[in-house]
């Protein structure tokens, strides 16, 4: 399965991660404590994109390639965690949908 396939889903690409940590070597690094911080890493790296950037700038075609790779990788650790939770990610996301669709923000500047 590959990820030109329309019907890649979170189990298809959850058994290609397994798949890759396993081959090489990595469960063992694979606490969760350990995906947080790598999590933590790569969500900086997507970041630093912005640095020093106005927040109306366009990125480039390679920032937005740069970008685009960093959250391949946040995702990854991310899937990773959903993984060791037995949960998946789609589901948490709903979840969270349905909770804030009840919840109500302010952004009045005063």
């Amino acid at each position: 399965m590959g990820a030109s396939d329309s019907n890649w889903n979170f189990s298809g690409v959850m058994q290609e991660l397994r798949d890759l940590r396993d081959q090489r070597g990595w469960r063992k690094y694979h606490t969760l404590p350990a995906l947080a911080r790598a999590l933590s890493v790569e969500a900086a790296e997507v970041n630093e994109i912005f640095l020093w950037q106005n927040d109306q700038s366009e990125l480039s075609a390679q920032k937005r390639a740069d970008l685009k790779m960093e959250l391949a990788d946040t995702l990854t650790y991310l899937y990773y965690m959903c993984d060791q939770l037995g949960v998946d990610p789609n589901e948490l996301v709903h979840e969270k949908l349905k909770v804030n669709q009840n919840r109500h923000w302010s952004f009045d500047q005063k």
